[in-house]
């Protein structure tokens, strides 16, 4: 069993302040009650269920680059990663009709996205290579300084040992460290209970750290 601080430093490294691949991802989603027009997100959705484009529009604006950023975490590659989250919205809005609009919007946005990055990943036969070209192909802008040079590295050193995990313990690890997502939004978003969501996060973490010891020690020394 590996030490809980251990565990901890580990789920610090994951934070998004620690881990220039998160860079950007916060948009508005972190409020979905405070969009344009006093309308909450729920009033956008029924406008959009009437055929009101602007208010489907606005709502894509609101949980786009959460979408890319799962869809690209998944696979690695910015242009499929743009190819899966606007299939992710065409599939999102084709069926608004039965979306709960008492629930958020964005753990459901964030499922669809999930599942067709992995049917895409299985299908495509690109992985491994799109994973090679992670580091030219990462939307992140970069300042040109050496720190962030070096952090940049780090973080794709990281990703790429949680890329070795199982494809459920990624899941996890990407709604709740790589774009924030509470407990409760993961849950939703992988359609699993909340205490499922602790557990695997747990094992997830617990197997992250075999990896790194394994395969990347010099991120154990690095602060």
């Amino acid at each position: 069993m590996i030490a809980q601080n251990n565990v901890g430093k580990r789920e610090e490294r994951l934070s998004p302040e620690r881990c220039t691949i998160c860079a950007d991802s916060k948009t508005n989603s972190e409020n979905p009650d405070l969009v344009s027009n006093n309308l909450t997100e729920a009033e956008l959705i029924t406008r959009a269920r009437g055929g009101d484009d602007a208010a489907w529009a606005e709502l894509m604006q609101l949980h786009q680059q959460a979408v890319f950023r799962l869809a690209y975490l998944h696979l690695g590659d910015a242009a499929d990663a743009e190819d899966a989250a606007q299939e992710c919205f065409i599939s999102a809005h084709r069926h608004l009709r039965r979306f709960d609009t008492s629930r958020p919007l964005r753990p459901w946005l964030l499922r669809i996205v999930s599942n067709l990055a992995s049917n895409q990943r299985r299908s495509g036969g690109r992985y491994w290579g799109a994973l090679q070209r992670a580091a030219r192909a990462e939307p992140v802008a970069d300042n040109g300084l050496a720190a962030r040079t070096e952090k940049k590295q780090e973080a794709n050193e990281l990703w790429n040992a949680v890329k070795r995990l199982p494809s459920s313990m990624q899941s996890v690890i990407y709604l709740r460290y790589f774009l924030e997502l509470s407990v409760e939004e993961t849950s939703a978003a992988l359609d699993i209970a909340e205490g499922t969501v602790k557990s695997q996060t747990h094992r997830a973490l617990e197997k992250l750290q075999q990896v790194i010891r394994r395969d990347y020690p010099h991120l154990e020394q690095s602060e």
